[in-house]
């Protein structure tokens, strides 16, 4: 079904990267075909933009400029002034929101009540400024873009055996046509636009990006011509619609120049965000492949005073969730779910990996004696965990999660807190504790959710703005 495109959209800021007392900032727009946004102004100086990828129904745009981070500042587009708060020298402000959408029909729910949260978050900005808002993964759901193909419409279930070069072709481009649809469908919705034209966002993909599960699926379903067909579309729709790139001018954040996978970080006066690509090499077996851990363990080797968010897609701390795991491979009507418990951290297939993560994280911390949290999305509740490090310190786990995907029953929440409360020791000595939320009862929190990081006087506090239960009080991090 082709959708109504609302046209223009943009601009929508990213930051490429932090350098001394700058910031370079790319802007996103889609046009109509045949059209071209205006150029940005900075002061005297003037950007005009680059075209990043064409489609039938649209150009997608890129333009790049630079933003002093020492101060508050402002750029000007079409005859309209934008006050971006980038300064990261002292006290500041983070946003985190993760599960943008829902698998099933989300763009034909009412957007009051879709975009609600987004809304709230916007009247924060209002009234104290966000510096960045990072985003954990999901920000888009794919899983509906698949059908209406004659190759893709029964993806994974039923998969053809040997798809013609032409059909291909053409798979990958309808795959890539709705994508683009999906994008600029979520990317125009008010709230959103509007804080995207002030608050520059860094992006992190999880699986509902590509499709639900991805990379836990069966090697049949993924590692088929439809299945990579499915996945090079995605990739390419992450790069140019969350992070305004192509793979030949990834920024300058990347830590793969080659793109192999698509982990990043950003250095700040005191702050350091750690992004790992939790999906490009991903496997039944594997979390993150060769390169992508090189690349962890190398920048856990990097000098480094402040604080630093490790942004874990799926949560790094949890329940015993292997023993749920256990529980659905064995009842043949729950099977369907083992993809989704096999996705994270926790899973029977992935505990070496956990320890060898939980490790890293540990001796980051103890290498300058410095803070570090855990951020995370994908699991539709509100919760956090503590894992003592040793040493005095401790990894705080902060999981966020929907901004729009509305929350699983209750009942779900209370299975993950009678889990949480058998414990889960994957370094023995380290303990994990899962304490509920400042002000709740419950260990998980069913209500659509984001989170506020915010810096006063060098000490950080997160605190969740519930969608029932309104703001928390604030934790110390």
């Amino acid at each position: 079904m082709t959708r109504n495109l609302t046209l223009p959209v943009g601009p929508i800021l990213f930051l490429d990267d932090l350098c001394d007392d700058e910031a370079q900032v790319s802007a996103l727009f889609v046009t109509g075909p045949g059209e071209e946004p205006a150029p940005i102004e900075t002061g005297a100086r003037t950007f005009r933009p680059a075209e990043l990828a064409r489609y039938d129904r649209g150009t997608v745009w890129r333009t790049r400029f630079r933003l002093p981070t020492g101060r508050a500042s402002e750029y000007c587009w079409n005859g309209e002034r934008f006050e971006v708060a980038l300064d990261l020298s002292g006290d500041l402000r983070l946003g985190y929101v993760s599960c943008n959408g829902e698998e099933v029909g989300d763009m034909e729910r009412a957007q009051s009540e879709r975009n609600a949260m987004w809304e709230r978050l916007c009247s924060q900005h209002r009234k104290r400024p966000l510096a960045l808002l990072l985003h954990g993964g999901d920000q888009l759901y794919a899983d509906e873009l698949t059908q209406g193909h004659p190759l893709s419409d029964g993806w994974p279930d039923r998969i053809p055996r040997d798809p013609g070069r032409a059909d291909l072709v053409d798979l990958r481009h309808y795959l890539r046509e709705r994508f683009f649809e999906r994008y600029v469908a979520l990317l125009a919705a008010p709230p959103f636009a509007w804080l995207g034209a002030r608050v520059p966002s860094l992006m992190q993909w999880d699986d509902h990006d590509i499709c639900d599960g991805w990379g836990s699926l069966r090697r049949s379903r993924t590692y088929n011509p439809v299945g990579q067909t499915l996945f090079t579309v995605a990739r390419e729709g992450f790069l140019v619609f969350q992070q305004a790139a192509r793979d030949v001018d990834l920024p300058p954040r990347f830590l793969d120049r080659d793109g192999v996978h698509l982990g990043w970080t950003v250095h700040g006066p005191g702050l350091r965000i750690v992004a790992p690509d939790l999906r490009s090499e991903r496997t039944r077996r594997d979390i993150m492949g060769a390169a992508g851990w090189q690349a962890i363990e190398a920048e856990a080797r990097r000098d480094f005073e402040g604080h630093t968010f490790l942004m874990s897609s799926v949560p790094l701390l949890g329940p015993r969730l292997s023993l749920l795991e256990l529980l659905m491979v064995s009842i043949p009507r729950m099977q369907k779910y083992e993809d989704d418990l096999r996705d994270q951290w926790q899973s029977r297939a992935h505990r070496d990996e956990w320890r060898r993560m939980l490790r890293i994280v540990r001796d980051m911390a103890r290498r300058d004696g410095h803070g570090i949290t855990a951020i995370s999305g994908e699991i539709h509740l509100a919760a956090r965990a503590v894992m003592d490090l040793g040493q005095g310190l401790e990894l705080h786990q902060l999981t966020a999660s929907g901004i729009a995907h509305r929350p699983p029953p209750k009942g779900w929440a209370r299975v993950l807190g009678a889990l949480a409360w058998l414990g889960e020791d994957p370094l023995p000595e380290h303990p994990i504790r899962i304490p509920p939320l400042p002000g709740q009862k419950a260990r998980y929190v069913a209500e659509r959710n984001y989170l506020l990081l915010e810096r006063t006087n060098s000490k950080w506090q997160a605190r969740w703005d519930l969608e029932r239960s309104g703001m928390t009080a604030p934790l110390n991090l």
